[in-house]
């Protein structure tokens, strides 16, 4: 089992290493140290994943699926309202990609806004609508429903939010739903499905999207309470100039540690509460989960020591390069290699096109649905460094439109379409769109003159987690019409 998941992990970083070395060697070398630091970064992002997943796997996902079903014997809306709200808070707090999207804006924004507060916020947004989203299906509110009007609000907010928070806004909605969340998620949904009388496959889709959408709301009204004014960021280069490999390293695991082990402690304690009142697990399962619990710890210190300290600075350094040498299509082209590579590579994306494969009975084949992810994703990265070098050109120029075609396209597309799509966008932006290619947008923010790495930089999540609602719904009406047509 370890080694599937070091298989994973492995997919996962490799592609994007191998194109860093290619570039190293080619168009945009890197000084020796920072190249042995990226080396050793992938390294540690490689085994910390393995780590991480593993103990996702027999820690985190097994808490979920019992709290889910504890919830489900309950059969009290009340009860599953508000334990779910609290740990939907609770794991999203958790969830490692959040926790590097909060990092790079704090270090953009040169600490205005502190990683603390948007973890904070994010997971209350999250919390928020995780309990929404399940009470929606006790009540059987249609989902399309349920996001039409949850991204009208959207909208509405987006009047009033900053550029600044606007970018950020919508690339939370991506870093939230990670290899943490979303099997947690999914296992709560399972459970409280289980309380309702007649089964619905539609279901058993859409609570990762809804929590997404929670994201984006709680950040606009951040902005809006703080009646935020212009916000200027730039990268902070010190750590690049420093030739010492390893010492980044060292100082990263000891502080990535404590943060882990703090955001960590009310999942811990909750299962222990739990096990105490209804659980009643046997010693040898409790020690079980405890021992996928500590791995978790070990892989994500582990991972994201990887991420602090080699793997960003390199990122943001060939965004700056590739920017320096004057031209613009090259930097365009670069994003759009590294949005298909990033997409083939995610395991999770893996899991959804073999999930709607076996959903359609073979009328949609994986590969199909692969290739427009992946085409999808490449257009998402090479349009947010468009955004970046052509002046004027504003995220909410891609967002608006690319949201209003997806709420209309859901009025009409099979609705097992709809909680895939919007399933899908949170999947999509897995680890290494958080690390290297927001790194890479923010080295090429910092080069272009009249861009900012504060408004600019930010906003490449949102457009990865945009590509696969409009993709999978395209789909959706392909199946449509060639089930009409065997009909």
């Amino acid at each position: 089992m370890l080694s599937e998941k070091f298989k994973e992990a492995l997919s996962a970083v490799l592609p994007i290493t191998l194109i860093v070395i290619i570039l190293n060697f080619t168009i945009t070398p890197l000084e020796p140290h920072q190249f042995i630091k990226f080396l050793i970064g992938a390294v540690f992002i490689v085994i910390g994943l393995t780590v991480f997943l593993f103990g996702v796997d027999i820690g985190i996902t097994p808490i979920g699926s019992l709290i889910g079903k504890s919830l489900a014997k309950s059969n009290s809306f009340w009860i599953v309202a508000i334990a779910s709200l609290i740990f939907g808070f609770i794991i999203s707090v958790a969830e490692p990609d959040l926790h590097i999207l909060a990092g790079q804006v704090e270090a953009v924004s040169s600490g205005v806004i502190t990683k603390f507060s948007l973890v904070v916020i994010v997971s209350v947004g999250v919390g928020v609508m995780i309990a929404a989203g399940l009470l929606r299906i006790l009540f059987n509110i249609p989902l399309y429903k349920f996001l039409t009007v949850t991204y009208f609000l959207i909208l509405g907010f987006g009047i009033f939010t900053s550029p600044e928070f606007l970018a950020i806004a919508f690339d939370a909605s991506g870093a939230t739903t990670g290899a943490l969340t979303v099997p947690f998620m999914l296992a709560l949904s399972l459970g409280v499905s289980s309380m309702k009388k007649t089964d619905s496959e539609d279901d058993s889709f859409g609570l990762v999207g809804i929590a997404s959408a929670g994201a984006i709301i709680s950040v606009m009204i951040m902005s809006i309470i703080r009646r935020a004014g212009n916000i200027t960021g730039s990268l902070d280069t010190e750590s690049s100039t420093s030739t010492s490999v390893l010492a980044p390293f060292l100082r990263e695991v000891p502080k990535v540690a404590f943060e882990i082990l703090i955001a960590l402690l009310p999942v811990i304690a909750t299962f222990f509460i739990f096990q105490f009142v209804s659980f009643k697990l046997s010693r040898k399962g409790v020690r079980k989960i405890c021992i996928g619990l500590l791995y978790t710890l070990l892989g994500l210190t582990i991972f994201l020591s990887g991420v602090n300290a080699g793997f960003m600075d390199v990122g943001a350094i060939i965004g700056y390069s590739v920017a320096s040498l004057g031209k613009p299509w090259l930097v365009v082209l670069v994003g759009f290699v590294l949005g298909l590579v990033v997409i083939l590579a995610e395991p999770a994306v893996h899991v959804l096109t073999n999930q709607i494969e076996d959903v359609t009975s073979g009328y949609i084949k994986r590969k199909v649905v692969l290739f427009s992810l992946s085409i999808g994703v490449g257009i998402a990265v090479a349009l947010s460094i468009v955004r970046i070098i052509v002046p004027g050109f504003k995220l909410w120029h891609c967002l608006l439109p690319g949201y209003i075609a997806a709420v209309i396209m859901m009025q009409f597309v099979p609705k097992l379409f709809v909680g895939i799509a919007f399933d899908s966008g949170g999947v999509a932006s897995g680890p290494m769109t958080a690390t290297f290619i927001l790194a890479f947008s923010h080295g090429a923010a910092e080069f272009i003159p009249h861009a900012d790495v504060m408004v600019d930089g930010f906003g490449v999540i949102a457009l990865v987690a945009l590509t696969p609602l409009i993709a999978l719904q395209v789909l959706g009406f392909i199946f449509k019409s060639k089930s009409r047509k065997e009909v």
